[in-house]
């Protein structure tokens, strides 16, 4: 079996993210060579003659050829039922339309040169030849949920390389919602134009780092013994270990040739006179406030790399971008995510049982060592899993019930269970709710809050220290629209109320300054925002007047001296006036969503106050 790296013809779409899933060596698909593949309108396609190297078996395989498979790994797969194994596809009912996608991508493969064809005796001796894997997925509609394309990626088995040998760094830098968040509120906010490019066969159009050869893929062979032959890869391919890295150097070096800048605050953004680019490996998003020079500079961008445009930001990573350009309202949801996180705790019976709040208030999850463990008729933790991507996304009203459940993903109890299926029914009965924002100001606000020793439980404390720790929680608005939000679990046990709140409010603006530097960055480089003075100001609220006190007057007193000081790195940008802080009444509190699980009346007011503004 070979494996390929992922390539389209330049006029395609490129998958919206990288899909990587280890697939085991299966039977040969063997059966007669075909030379012609047919379309779905029933018309045969020759391939030509420079694809004749590779030989295309029959995709009829008996269901006794696919090997059964029950990796632990499998399951995540199998919880979208979009997403496959090449097992599982062809025994799918569309099995056609997977095998024409496998074609195009071995074609797409060789037009672009993306391997050599080798004999496997020419293999140096201290090089392993890695495995290669198809990854199966059908693309929907994300508004029709009909299927418009199905893709077939070839992947090389990262998990077979060896540090030192085909592979050393790995690292790659993505860019993070919340800058993301941040950048699109920018464009509302000024009345810039927005569009969306994809990079096609991104990491392929990147050489390799270093020698890496590859099998013969599943379902193809080369001149009758493919065992004879493997492939050297030229280009980097999908499934590399250190695939991301190359890409990104590959990205960053092609953009600063053609004149575009790199943020010293956050490496995923760029800019070039009046036009910001802010890229997400592939994804990307292109905004300022002069059409012209935003349609050069993707004219220059595609003079360097194979991409393809959008004329508006409209689904991106997942999620579903709404903008009115009358009235600068963004809306930001994840309506498919939604549904398969239901399907997956089968839930997407329209009489299912919904509920208005998503935790069950006062109620504190803790290990329950001695309960039975989660049945297993769902997959907890891919459930979490997506669960994680909505709260980051585009949904902070599950935060603080979402990180609940998230903390037991090793041993999940039938507690644990019950609680994320609660989530569940809450999403089943706001499954159409998530960021709606009209920017107004230019200003950051921060709402930060803590619970302190919220999880103490005395009856299981011996065994389980985590009880005394404080929960932070709080939410870094721009323009009055949510950019950063968190519930988290304080890593260090606080001895007072008033140290909870203080760790609670360093944690934020730890989050909310680097924030601050980039927009500053971004006006000294020319963009036109009308900004206050100073240039970029955050107001800070916090609820809890000791720590309004410690943050404003720097005095060691006996009970606040043991605090770290890692926890005071904020206090000259109060000094500076950059940062002010004031308090905040309780109710008015919207860091309180994030700490504590509500009743309805206080938590539908926060979540308004969060989601609808």
């Amino acid at each position: 079996q070979v494996q390929l790296q992922h390539a389209h013809r330049h006029d395609e779409d490129e998958d919206d993210e990288d899909i990587a899933i280890e697939v085991p060596q299966v039977h040969p698909v063997i059966a007669r060579p075909i030379p012609v593949h047919i379309t779905r309108s029933g018309r045969e396609v020759h391939l030509p003659s420079r694809y004749d190297d590779f030989v295309a078996l029959d995709s009829s395989v008996e269901d006794e050829a696919v090997t059964d498979y029950s990796h632990p790994i499998s399951l995540s797969a199998s919880s979208d039922p979009d997403v496959m194994y090449l097992q599982q596809a062809m025994k799918a009912p569309d099995k056609k339309q997977f095998v024409e996608a496998m074609l195009k991508e071995v074609q797409a493969h060789t037009e672009n040169s993306n391997w050599k064809i080798m004999l496997r005796s020419k293999v140096p001796k201290h090089q392993e030849v890695l495995p290669a894997v198809w990854a199966m997925r059908r693309k929907r509609d994300i508004a029709t949920q009909q299927v418009y394309k199905w893709k077939a990626r070839l992947n090389v088995h990262g998990g077979k390389q060896v540090k030192g040998i085909n592979y050393w760094e790995t690292y790659a830098p993505v860019a993070s919602w919340a800058a993301i968040r941040l950048i699109m509120n920018m464009a509302a906010l000024y009345g810039w134009q927005t569009r969306q490019l994809d990079f096609v066969l991104a990491f392929p159009q990147a050489s390799v780092e270093t020698e890496i050869y590859m099998e013969i893929p599943a379902g193809f062979e080369i001149g009758g013994n493919s065992k004879d032959h493997v492939l050297m890869l030229v280009n980097n391919l999908y499934g590399q270990k250190q695939a991301g890295r190359v890409w990104n150097i590959y990205l960053t070096d092609g953009l600063k040739q053609i004149g575009f800048t790199q943020s010293q605050h956050d490496p995923c953004i760029y800019w070039h006179k009046s036009t910001l680019i802010i890229i997400y490996t592939d994804d990307t998003i292109v905004t300022g406030p002069n059409t012209a020079e935003i349609d050069q500079a993707i004219a220059d961008i595609g003079t360097k790399f194979k991409i393809t445009s959008q004329p508006a930001v409209s689904d991106f990573l997942g999620v579903k971008i709404v903008r009115d350009m009358e009235t600068n309202q963004i809306t930001l949801t994840q309506p498919q995510l939604i549904q398969s996180i239901l399907k997956g705790l089968g839930l997407e019976k329209e009489n299912a049982v919904q509920k208005s709040i998503p935790a069950l208030a006062g109620t504190i999850l803790q290990r329950y060592k001695e309960s039975p463990s989660h049945d297993g008729l769902w997959h907890y933790r891919s459930v979490i899993g997506k669960l994680n991507y909505l709260e980051k996304s585009t949904r902070p009203d599950i935060a603080y019930a979402v990180h609940q459940c998230a903390r037991f993903c090793e041993d999940p109890k039938i507690e644990h269970s019950k609680a994320v299926k609660y989530i569940g029914r809450y999403l089943k009965a706001t499954a159409d709710k998530g960021i709606v924002c009209t920017p107004t100001d230019d200003s950051f606000h921060c709402y930060c809050d803590a619970d302190f020793a919220g999880n103490w439980n005395k009856l299981i404390a011996e065994h389980d220290a985590s009880t005394a720790r404080s929960r932070s929680g709080y939410i870094i608005k721009y323009a009055n629209c949510p950019v950063v939000w968190a519930s988290k679990l304080q890593t260090e046990i606080a001895l007072s109320s008033t140290e909870s709140e203080y760790v609670s409010l360093s944690q934020s603006l730890r989050e909310v300054l680097p924030l601050m530097r980039l927009v500053t960055e971004l006006n000294d480089a020319g963009f036109t925002m009308s900004v206050v003075t100073p240039k970029v100001h955050c107001l800070v609220v916090e609820d809890n007047s000791g720590a309004l006190e410690m943050a404003k007057t720097p005095k060691m007193r006996p009970r606040s001296k043991h605090m770290n000081i890692k926890y005071h790195h904020f206090r000259e940008a109060v000094a500076q006036g950059i940062v002010t802080i004031h308090q905040v009444g309780t109710l008015d509190q919207l860091a309180d969503i994030f700490t504590k699980p509500l009743g309805h009346p206080l938590f539908a007011k926060l979540r308004k106050d969060i989601l609808e503004r």
